[in-house]
């Protein structure tokens, strides 16, 4: 998901690729700005590599047991709950955490589906009628809901793509959530989680199958 612009040979993390194009207005103005108002090209300095630290990407091992599901989203679990034969599972991602989400389990893309909607904050009850874009795999869905000032949400795979557990499937810029409703097998008592956990995309185990 990577480019390799001159700046990438520096940073000491990898970036997704949207990164660039959103980090370089505030890089060329800082550049103009510096020989002439410095605090001020400082600050847009600052914030060219904040933008960019934002949308870092790092690597990430999925656990071994084939039967374990990983988190979609690095955060904090925010909900936990039943819907209908299903657990619905979200992971609140904060401005520090990264935000580029992964697979929890392996299958083959159905259906993306986008849905316009409000801008709640993310970790609001009710963020859920926000933008959001549905990765639907058959048995379980991920649905990456957009924060109130987060309206970009890029997923990398379409209809088709089949994807391993802990592959990369989008991300979303400046504040989000990622939900995963859990395949019919999965119920509460295969849960490793629960609401303010701490959980890391394609790492930390939320669930196992039987």
């Amino acid at each position: 998901m990577s480019r390799n612009p001159p700046l990438a040979a520096v940073l000491p993390f990898d970036v997704v690729d949207d990164a660039w194009r959103l980090a370089l207005v505030p890089a060329l103005a800082g550049a103009l700005a510096l020989p002439f108002l410095p605090p001020v090209g400082l600050a847009l300095v600052a914030l060219t590599l904040g933008v960019l630290w934002f949308h870092r990407d790092p690597e990430r091992t999925p656990p071994a047991p084939d039967r374990a599901v990983v988190s979609p989203a690095d955060g904090t679990v925010s909900v936990v709950r039943e819907e209908g034969a299903r657990i619905r599972v979200g992971v609140y991602m904060s401005a520090t955490d990264v935000h580029v989400n992964r697979a929890p389990i392996a299958g083959e893309v159905r259906e993306l589906r986008h849905r316009p909607g409000a801008n709640r904050p993310a970790f609001d009850k009710e963020s859920e009628r926000n933008e959001q874009v549905a990765i639907d795999f058959g048995e379980y869905e991920l649905l990456v809901i957009a924060g109130w000032f987060a309206r970009r949400i890029h997923p990398s795979v379409e209809a088709g793509d089949r994807v391993e557990r802990g592959d990369r499937v989008g991300h979303v810029s400046f504040g989000s959530r990622a939900d995963v409703v859990l395949p019919a097998d999965v119920g509460r008592e295969d849960l490793l989680v629960r609401e303010g956990d701490a959980v890391r995309a394609g790492e930390t185990i939320i669930a196992e199958r039987a």
